[in-house]
């Protein structure tokens, strides 16, 4: 994992996901997911992405407080926005490791599969 760092020089694969993330607002701060720290570190390699959100997961938070849901939300936005579309594999960990979202294209769907033109 490379620890994230907005004035970091980072590998042109690693740029383009980290431009992708500027585009998913944090529901809590209303600025992008980079500059309210949200994310703690990423891994880019040819068809898998790992993103680390500052954050720790519990059982109990599920059921109260707002941080949960917005934690949801970012979530879902990373999955949409990389799963499926750029990587084969999405995983979303918390600062425990534990994994908060996962995507694996275990059966070698395309995007293709997923538009209204094909279902």
């Amino acid at each position: 994992m490379k620890v994230y760092m907005p004035d970091r020089e980072w590998p042109d694969h690693y740029r383009a996901v980290i431009e992708e993330l500027k585009k998913i607002t944090d529901p809590v701060t209303g600025g992008d997911i980079l500059d309210s720290g949200v994310v703690a570190g990423l891994e880019v390699s040819d068809n898998t992405l790992k993103i680390w959100l500052r954050f720790e997961s519990h059982a109990e938070y599920n059921i109260i407080g707002e941080s949960p849901i917005a934690y949801s939300k970012i979530i879902g936005d990373i999955m949409e926005r990389f799963a499926l579309v750029k990587f084969d594999n999405v995983y979303v960990y918390d600062l425990g490791n534990n994994i908060v979202g996962k995507f694996e294209n275990r059966k070698g769907y395309t995007p293709e599969d997923i538009t209204g033109e094909n279902v």
